[in-house]
């Protein structure tokens, strides 16, 4: 199939299909067989399928970020109507020489996200379209699992788990982060949560996820703890404010959602590839009622206004609200 379009916003994953598929075409030399085209260049497309591949049998060309498959808007004026006229266009194109690319062009379309326009159901009809959504938490323990085991070093469910928990849900940041695990255990090596813990740079989401920990558990060292090395790994003391915040105000969310028998994941707006966390929400929350969490939220409100006024350190200010629910 020489017409493709890749798109989502698991990045990782569509860049990969994306350099094999490049690999498998062979030598590329660029402006004779290997075309890139965006937004800024996306009118020349068609002109460029046309243009033979001198010395070569075929020419690849990669159109990337091109706004030529959002939805047509019935106000579209300017410079978005000329965009959705050249995306019909280049459909029709698709649909009357679709042989004449299948023997001279591979064309590949690399979008984040697109629409089921008459561009994409062009090359649905007369080529390939593959999504890459973000994953869901046992595909990325899956791939994590894999990686590990392509490098001969173990790494069990329980911990790949923790290890998506603590670095988030991006396959690159994962793939960044395993490595550096890998390479510190070795060929026969395990990873297990002490590595983890040792190693790898945690998502400020985590943390605070501990910080509340300790916070519920009634544990004031080791929530000091947490929030000292925040600040000692140089994090904005406003970033981990109002990181706080939210994180709260998504444990009342998790009161009132219950209250009300709502559906967490929806209450909360989480992402398909997050609904892992509504467990971990829902069993924090239980440490606090709902009247410490409004009053949590509104400490960390009134820290925020005194602090801009010059009437607190907001460092002090947000050990002593730690601490004041910790005790």
């Amino acid at each position: 199939m020489s017409v493709k379009l890749l798109f989502g916003e698991e990045t990782y994953l569509l860049e990969t299909k994306l350099k094999k598929l490049k690999k498998s075409f062979g030598e590329l030399i660029k402006g004779i067989n290997y075309i890139q085209i965006d937004d800024t260049n996306v009118s020349e497309l068609i002109s460029d399928i046309e243009t033979p591949a001198f010395g070569y049998e075929k020419k690849l060309i990669i159109a990337r970020n091109t706004g030529l498959f959002k939805k047509a808007k019935k106000t579209a004026k300017g410079q978005e109507l000329a965009l959705i006229n050249l995306s019909k266009k280049i459909a029709e194109y698709i649909e009357e020489n679709h042989t004449l690319i299948e023997d001279a062009v591979e064309l590949i379309f690399v979008e984040e996200e697109a629409e089921k326009n008459e561009l994409y159901k062009a090359i649905e009809k007369y080529g390939e379209v593959q999504e890459f959504p973000l994953l869901k938490l046992p595909g990325l323990i899956e791939n994590i699992q894999k990686i590990c085991a392509a490098y001969k070093v173990k790494i069990d469910t329980a911990s790949a788990k923790y290890f998506v928990e603590s670095c988030g849900t991006s396959m690159q940041d994962l793939i960044n982060e395993i490595r550096k695990l890998i390479e510190y255990v070795g060929q026969g090596g395990v990873i297990t949560n002490k590595e983890i813990d040792l190693l790898a740079n945690k998502q400020m989401d985590s943390v605070i996820f501990d910080l509340t920990d300790n916070l519920g558990k009634k544990d004031t060292k080791t929530a000091m703890d947490v929030l000292n090395n925040l600040i000692y790994q140089k994090e904005p003391i406003q970033k981990i404010l109002i990181t706080l915040y939210n994180h709260f105000k998504k444990l009342y969310i998790v009161k009132v959602a219950e209250e009300n028998r709502k559906d967490l994941a929806t209450a909360m707006n989480l992402k398909p590839n997050q609904l892992f966390l509504t467990t971990k929400y829902k069993n924090q929350a239980r440490y606090f009622s709902k009247k410490e969490i409004e009053n949590i939220m509104e400490e960390f409100i009134n820290l925020d206004a005194n602090y801009k006024v010059g009437l607190i350190d907001i460092n002090v200010g947000l050990e002593t609200i730690l601490c004041r629910y910790c005790s």
